[in-house]
């Protein structure tokens, strides 16, 4: 009998050396099917620095233009983690050199953008994903589980979620998620990102009907958005609230409510230890006879794993990669989620300058991009 085939460890380029590529970095060393293979930056100093601050290992590449990356052979996927501004310039240049993309989020400034990359990777046949991290964690299978329990959940009838954190004053003059040219959505695009994305995945990814900002946003002097909220609606009566700020202090909550139980975590984004992850559960409580306790009381469940979310992202990308070089189509479940998180965030924002009008949203296939 023959051995069956593997895949050789997916060969890794990071281009631009942002803070947030110190962590993807990390995670592509741990995974089991990835490297690191090179990075790049504007100039060759700066790659060397990052590399030699992060550990690479000592045959990775180092460029000083991110032309140079590109043109590597060797390269079978890229890590993008530059300003938002600059990722539909990019994005498309990495799949037209049939580079497959992990790329930052927010991934555009608005689906308009989005799609012109969406596009790119489809054309060029290279599989697409963002880096929004937590919905890799196994907790996120772990509590899927229990929404998707009709005896202890029920329906979902509401979600709420939160994610915030109190920038300093350097942050909130110089960082560019506050630079209108850089990364002009601002808290909304940053933070928002998340908070929208896990009210999608509560709702099994279905668009909500529409999508109204909540009034006294707070905005910078060059309009850049520090903090606001919104409701998202559903022709069957569910709601949804969130609250996205770099204004108050670190939060990051989802509340789901369903019409027999109910999940609280208060850790979704980076949960309060890398290896280990909790929520809380509730199902058909009421209080006792004197209203002094709950009956029955909540429970914690944790999960725990040898493999940080962060990780696991990698990982499944890795494995993604993996199928299209021995044939598979790219997997659309990706990119489809993202043009879904992208479209509710650009109507928050059309809500607010339009003087916090409900906006409509068009429903969206879950099968196919265009």
């Amino acid at each position: 009998m023959a051995a069956e085939t593997q895949t050789p460890p997916i060969r890794f380029g990071i281009i631009g050396c942002a803070r947030v590529a110190r962590s993807v970095s990390r995670a592509i060393t741990l995974a089991p099917n990835a490297v690191i293979s090179a990075v790049a930056s504007r100039s060759i100093e700066k790659a060397s620095l990052f590399a030699k601050d992060n550990k690479f290992p000592p045959e990775a590449k180092i460029y000083g233009s991110y032309e140079a990356l590109l043109d590597d052979p060797d390269i079978d996927a890229v890590y993008l983690p530059l300003p938002t501004s600059l990722h539909v310039k990019w994005a498309v240049v990495v799949a037209q050199k049939k580079k497959h993309l992990l790329m930052e989020k927010p991934v555009a400034l608005n689906v308009a953008e989005f799609d012109v990359i969406a596009k790119a990777c489809e054309d060029n046949g290279v599989q697409f994903m963002d880096g929004t991290m937590w919905v890799h964690n196994l907790r996120t299978a772990k509590m899927r589980e229990f929404l998707s329990d009709s005896e202890r959940f029920g329906q979902l009838k509401a979600i709420h979620s939160c994610f915030s954190f109190t920038g300093h004053p350097d942050f909130l003059k110089n960082d560019i998620r506050v630079k209108p040219d850089l990364d002009g959505l601002g808290a909304l695009g940053d933070v928002g990102w998340y908070c929208v994305r896990s009210i999608l995945w509560a709702n099994d990814d279905e668009l909500p009907k529409t999508v109204v900002a909540l009034h006294w946003p707070v905005l910078n002097e060059a309009g850049v958005i520090l903090s606001c909220g919104a409701s998202l609606h559903w022709d069957d009566g569910r709601l949804a609230t969130f609250f996205c700020s770099f204004l108050s202090n670190l939060t990051m909550d989802i509340t789901a409510i369903g019409t027999k139980g109910t999940l609280n975590l208060h850790d979704f984004v980076i949960p309060f230890q890398d290896k280990e992850a909790s929520f809380i559960v509730n199902s058909k409580c009421f209080f006792n006879e004197t209203v002094t306790r709950w009956v029955p009381t909540p429970s914690e469940q944790t999960v725990t794993t040898d493999i940080s979310q962060d990780v696991c992202m990698v990982r499944e990308f890795s494995r993604l990669v993996g199928d299209v070089k021995n044939g598979s189509k790219p997997e659309l479940k990706w990119p489809i989620i993202s043009r879904k998180t992208q479209l509710i965030l650009d109507n928050v924002k059309t809500s607010i300058e339009k003087g916090f009008i409900p906006i409509e949203i068009k429903s969206i296939s879950n099968d196919t991009l265009f």
